[in-house]
């Protein structure tokens, strides 16, 4: 058997602090496919966990039947250092609270860092080039020294990404379907993850605006292609983050709903020798992030929804009243906050108190927002 649990203490900022990050391997070290997958990352977000705890022992009981033909690393808490930050009874686990940067923001884009290493080794092997390009972010990772505990999680969980063809990052959002982010150029390799997860939507994306996690490995590669257009150089990482619903849904069915899709789409790749089970019904295809609105309110005030998860509705239509908390109208007088696009309800906030400037939905539509082109994608 390889499958096994990893202890690694991160070393604290200030005198007698460790953390311990506990992480699995399984499957064979020699395999020519790795996978990487992790969850909370946003450490107030626990639906991936639990559908990651679902998913170990299968993984585990495919390992002693020797059906593995992956290695896979899986960090099924991957930010020990947020699920300590509490405050007033409040988990903060999406914030570092030390800078306030959001811990899937300022991922570092590796291509510049490394396009030195590489220059003059490229050839016309597309495998050789990936495994070129592969060794100079590993090099890069190994010179850093962390200064910081975060750092030191940052690099260790980035080292495991990069050596890896598939990277999975479980999220969640507030109130939400299921859905993907992933790059353009990923698709329709990634359908079939889409079919197995049952999204309600794949969002894509090159560059959302904040250096989340799953943009790095497809930037680097989009980046070396554009760099060296003489040489084959593939995507040669299938990187997405999974939105699994809302906050509130670390359920244990929904989290063997979830592994079971998980484990059905590694045995259709053929990275778990077997059965993966009934073929899921075909989820949409994928649509521009740029399409897809986030609605914002112009003023603070209380929440009364007017539709549902899922609902289809068209630009103009009351998605929500909101109610006015001060002024001379304090408590009695609400007004329609108005859809800005055709599409469907994807997420809202679980939170009905709003302050001026919150993002209370998502609208996902068909047609580029002039407003979303070129932004700043994220909420944040």
């Amino acid at each position: 058997m390889t499958f096994q649990l990893h202890r690694t203490d991160l070393i604290g900022d200030t005198p007698g602090t460790t953390t311990a990050l506990h992480w699995f391997t399984a499957g064979p070290t020699d395999s020519p496919v790795r996978v990487h997958l992790q969850a909370a990352l946003h450490a107030d977000e626990q639906p991936g966990t639990m559908a990651l705890h679902h998913l170990l022992p299968r993984l585990r009981d495919a390992d002693a039947a020797g059906q593995l033909r992956a290695h896979f690393t899986i960090f099924p808490s991957v930010n020990p250092l947020g699920l300590a930050t509490y405050s007033l009874r409040h988990h903060i686990g999406r914030y570092d609270i030390e800078t306030g940067i959001n811990y899937n923001r300022r991922w570092p884009d590796l291509y510049p860092l490394i396009s030195a290493a590489i220059s003059g080794k490229l050839t016309d092997d597309p495998h050789a080039n990936v495994a070129t390009i592969r060794a100079a972010a590993a090099a890069w990772i190994d010179s850093q020294r962390p200064g910081s505990a975060i750092q030191q999680l940052r690099l260790l969980v980035l080292k495991s990404a990069a050596a890896s063809d598939i990277v999975l990052d479980l999220h969640c959002d507030d109130d939400s379907l299921k859905h993907i982010f992933t790059s353009p150029e990923l698709m329709p390799r990634l359908q079939d993850l889409a079919d197995w997860m049952g999204v309600a939507a794949t969002l894509t994306a090159e560059d959302s605006g904040g250096g989340s996690f799953d943009e790095v490995l497809p930037s680097l590669f989009r980046k070396a292609q554009l760099d060296n257009p003489g040489y084959p150089i593939p995507a040669a990482a299938e990187t997405a983050t999974l939105e699994y619903r809302g906050r509130a849904d670390s359920f244990d069915a929904l989290g063997r709903e979830d592994a079971t899709g998980l484990f059905g789409f590694f045995a259709s790749r053929g990275l778990i020798a077997a059965d993966p089970g009934p073929l899921p019904q075909p989820a949409p295809g994928p649509t521009p992030f740029e399409a897809t609105e986030v609605l914002r309110v112009d003023a603070p005030g209380l929440l009364a929804y007017r539709v549902e998860l899922g609902d289809r509705v068209v630009k103009d239509q009351p998605i929500a009243d909101l109610i006015a908390m001060d002024g001379p109208e304090a408590f009695m007088a609400r007004r329609p906050i108005l859809a800005g696009t055709d599409g469907f309800v994807l997420s809202r906030v679980s939170g009905k108190y709003v302050k001026r400037g919150a993002g209370i939905a998502k609208i996902v539509g068909t047609q580029v927002l002039p407003a979303r082109a070129g932004g700043y994608l994220l909420e944040d």
